[in-house]
């Protein structure tokens, strides 16, 4: 096992490496087919010798689960099939221990149906206090038989549900999970005492799920096309909120990391300044599809969102809702689009391994911070699901046309030859793992210097000893217009071959690292990286 991560200065989140943990999926400790809190602590040594320097966990609160742990009960207990209160807080010192950090998810838009304010509000009635935490409005028609007004959902389906009172309630996801009205002055001490009820036990950050969706038009109207402000996406509201947070979290010297899907660059920014949120998601990079031109460009346009607040870029390839690499890659449309996601999309997982492992070290040279979602160390694909097994709504609330999001939640396979792939022991796993997922397992990996686990493991290594992958600039080289190639500090080059065919390489003293094997003349193959020292 590697030695201990060395700690790093209070600007660690600029230049780290983050790993996604989907507790449910990643190692059911206790056999009951859930992964879980004791399942994280036995792989914490796996996770320190890969390299990196926080984990980031979803949900692991107490949840009914409608939505994969987004709708939260109670954000002070974990969920009893994720173990105790007090063994989150031994996972956390314990990976602190290995020099691991660990960032946890907040989802302030909306809580569970089951949340002790939400029962409290139902059986309060109209008019009452309790129904002012949330957005609960007559419905409109001669007997209030219509809903308030008429926003779309973030998933398929309704965004009102009618009481049997008569007054609806707002959902902006799923009728389980409520949204709550971030007008109400006791909204926001809740959620400022949350945060502090976590940095206590030692937690380093936050990911604020939907950041850009907690403010609502007051009066709930109508959505007329290009509205300005809009009635309920990236309010200016939003900023004092996340003022107050980072005074609290200043206090103990944590971070948030923000989930903003904005399309312009200058409001995005405004999330970025100095006294508000720290980083925030890229998800234009992710979904970018795999070419060259497309690529620079987000990569340039990201850079350029960034700096005029000093604020670090952060880069992804993919995470719990969507599509992994492996399998994207390979298919003829190789970006992301939640609308285009269907059934029985053909892929070349080939080829798709081939260009994920070019991505992996892309993404590692660039600077700022890094995200990798669990498995994907692996090069797993996304998984076919049986129908009858899928639990996501955002397939359910389709009418059965989306996937949904439940391909890359699939248990990680651990041991080739164990049940059900080491993930646990005792009862089978929550969703089913494929025919052929041994071939993934990390114990067979772990031992192959051309696997895909190798691979992360030593760039990773690399990204941490040469300060120079880190935060900083990026100069672009002369090259192709199928080819990537920049130079980063101390000499460092990265070039990424996207073309059909080889191309020379940089100027160079000495090759680090290659994502696959290259020509016998020292030529960069198509859908490979090199990282190269001048």
């Amino acid at each position: 096992m590697a030695a201990p991560h060395s700690e790093r200065t209070d600007d660690w989140w600029r230049s780290a490496a983050i790993y996604q943990v989907y507790p449910r999926s990643f190692s059911d400790g206790d056999g009951d087919g859930t992964g879980d809190l004791a399942g994280v602590r036995a792989r914490l040594p796996y996770l320190a010798e890969l390299g990196i320097d926080a984990i980031w966990f979803t949900p692991w609160y107490l949840s009914p689960l409608a939505d994969g742990g987004y709708d939260v009960a109670d954000y002070r207990t974990i969920d009893p099939a994720f173990g105790t209160l007090g063994e989150a807080e031994k996972l956390i010192a314990e990976a602190r221990e290995l020099g691991i950090r660990t960032i946890v998810d907040i989802v302030p838009n909306h809580v569970s149906d089951r949340h002790a304010w939400f029962r409290a509000a139902l059986a309060a009635g109209p008019g009452s206090p309790e129904r002012e935490l949330f957005h609960f409005r007559p419905g409109r028609g001669e007997h209030g038989e219509l809903p308030p007004n008429d926003w779309p959902s973030q998933f398929s389906g309704a965004t009102w549900t009618r009481v049997p009172d008569g007054e609806w309630y707002l959902h902006l996801f799923t009728p389980e999970q409520p949204d709550l009205n971030w007008a109400h002055p006791a909204v926001r001490r809740e959620h400022e005492d949350v945060l502090r009820f976590w940095f206590e036990r030692g937690v380093a950050g936050v990911r604020i799920d939907s950041a850009a969706l907690l403010a609502k038009d007051p009066a709930l109207a109508d959505l007329t096309e290009g509205a300005d402000p809009h009635p309920y996406i990236d309010r200016d509201e939003l900023h004092d909120i996340y003022r107050s947070w980072r005074a609290v979290a200043d206090a103990y010297g944590a971070v948030f990391v923000g989930e903003v899907w904005l399309p312009d660059a200058e409001r995005f920014a405004r999330y970025l300044r100095p006294d508000e949120l720290h980083t925030a998601f890229n998800f234009g990079f992710l979904a970018c599809p795999w070419e060259a031109a497309r690529l620079r460009r987000s990569i340039d346009d990201t850079l350029a969102e960034h700096a005029p607040v000093g604020a670090p870029a952060t880069w992804v390839l993919c995470n719990h809702d969507v599509t992994r690499t492996v399998t994207r890659y390979g298919r003829a449309e190789t970006g992301f689009d939640f609308a285009a996601k269907r059934f029985g999309t053909p892929t070349d997982l080939a080829l798709g391994t081939r260009r994920a492992r070019a991505a992996a070290l892309l993404t590692l040279a660039l600077p700022g911070s890094v995200y990798v979602y669990q498995g994907e160390e692996l090069g797993l694909p996304e998984a076919d699901i049986p129908r009858e097994r899928i639990q996501d709504p955002m397939h359910h609330r389709s009418g059965g046309v989306d996937p949904g999001r439940d391909g890359c939640r699939v248990p990680l396979p651990w041991t080739a030859d164990a049940p059900h792939r080491g993930f646990g022991s005792g009862a089978e796993p929550w969703l089913p793992q494929p025919a052929g997922w041994s071939a993934y397992a990390a114990d067979r990996q772990s031992g192959d210097p051309a696997s895909m686990l190798s691979l992360y493991r030593e760039a990773l290594r690399l990204r941490r000893r040469e300060p120079g992958f880190g935060d900083g600039p990026l100069t672009w080289l002369p090259s192709g217009p199928e080819v990537l190639a920049f130079a980063r500090p101390d000499g460092l080059l990265c070039a990424v071959n996207l073309g059909a065919v080889s191309v020379d390489l940089p100027q160079h003293r000495a090759v680090l690292l290659a994502s696959g094997p290259l020509d016998a003349d020292g030529r960069l193959p198509r859908d490979t990286a090199v990282w190269l020292r001048a």
